[in-house]
């Protein structure tokens, strides 16, 4: 697969709104940019370009993005004449935050064939095997689990005094978590708990996503299949489905377990627990003899 590399330094061009853009990729999944490709033509359309942040903040793999057409006229991105420089229309469909690029150290290591410490301006062609190389550290860099704010810090109690529900790396995965919200909505599909309806603006689109497959069952050649693969469950719900058992439990034994379940005897029953009781049942559907 053809790829070029796009350098980046904000010290020398800064005239997008960086953060802004990743927050749009993130919220809409493409922001479309025009980048200057210095003297390199016949770059195609379809040609993936990875984003390589230089200067004094730091050099390393920020972003990707795909080549959607060439624009042979300056943009207002760089002031060379048209007659020295080509630009490229780039949809980027992946940006890290600043500070979040993946370390030249890293990249060096992982794929030795590209120059990375000497790769100036933008345009330079990655080879097909090498592509490869940047694709895959790429995916396994990004779907590493981000720290969770409602966990202890480390210090905070004795070593192995707190436990965690493990979450594999696809129910992280920014792509993967907006395909199945946008098939199944954002209501958990055990209990029917909305977050939006509970905790009005801030809770809009919120919702974990669990994988209906145990990861250690899946082989190396394995593809996400976000419909067939991912549910979304409110968080009581997603670790619920963990608690104690090596292979998750399904949406249907939580509903059953749900329906089940009850309230405590000797407890006051409000009638917005008396709702989600009734709530549950009906997911749950009529019970066989």
């Amino acid at each position: 697969m053809t790829a070029i590399i796009l350098g980046w330094n904000p010290d020398r061009w800064n005239r997008w709104n960086y953060p802004a853009a990743v927050e749009r990729v993130a919220s809409t999944g493409l922001h479309l940019e025009r980048w200057s490709v210095g003297r390199h033509r016949n770059i195609a359309a379809g040609t993936d370009a990875w984003l390589l942040l230089q200067g004094d903040r730091g050099r390393g793999l920020i972003g990707h993005g795909v080549v959607l057409s060439e624009h042979p006229e300056p943009g207002p991105h760089y002031a060379e004449p048209a007659k020295t420089a080509m630009y490229v229309q780039v949809g980027f469909d992946s940006l890290l935050p600043l500070g979040d690029q993946i370390a030249s150290a890293i990249l060096k290591e992982a794929v030795p064939g590209v120059p990375w410490g000497s790769v100036f301006g933008s345009g330079l062609t990655v080879e097909p095997s090498e592509e490869a190389n940047i694709r895959a550290l790429w995916g396994d860099f990004r779907l590493q689990p981000t720290p969770d704010p409602t966990e202890a810090l480390p210090g905070t109690y004795p070593e192995g005094a707190v436990t965690r529900v493990e979450v594999n790396r696809y129910e992280r995965s920014p792509e993967a978590r907006r395909a199945c919200i946008a098939h199944y909505g954002s209501s958990c599909a055990a209990c029917g708990f909305s977050f939006e309806q509970k905790y009005g603006e801030i809770g809009k689109d919120f919702i974990h996503v669990h994988h209906v497959v145990p990861v250690s069952q899946l082989g190396s050649s394995y593809e996400l299949d976000p419909i067939s693969d991912l549910i979304p469950l409110c968080a009581n719900c997603h670790a619920m489905a963990h608690q104690g058992v090596g292979t998750p439990r399904t949406v249907a034994e939580l509903r059953r377990i749900i329906g089940d379940a009850g309230f405590l005897r000797g407890s006051t029953v409000s009638p917005e627990e008396l709702e989600a009781q009734r709530a549950a049942r009906e997911l749950l559907g009529p019970q066989q003899p």
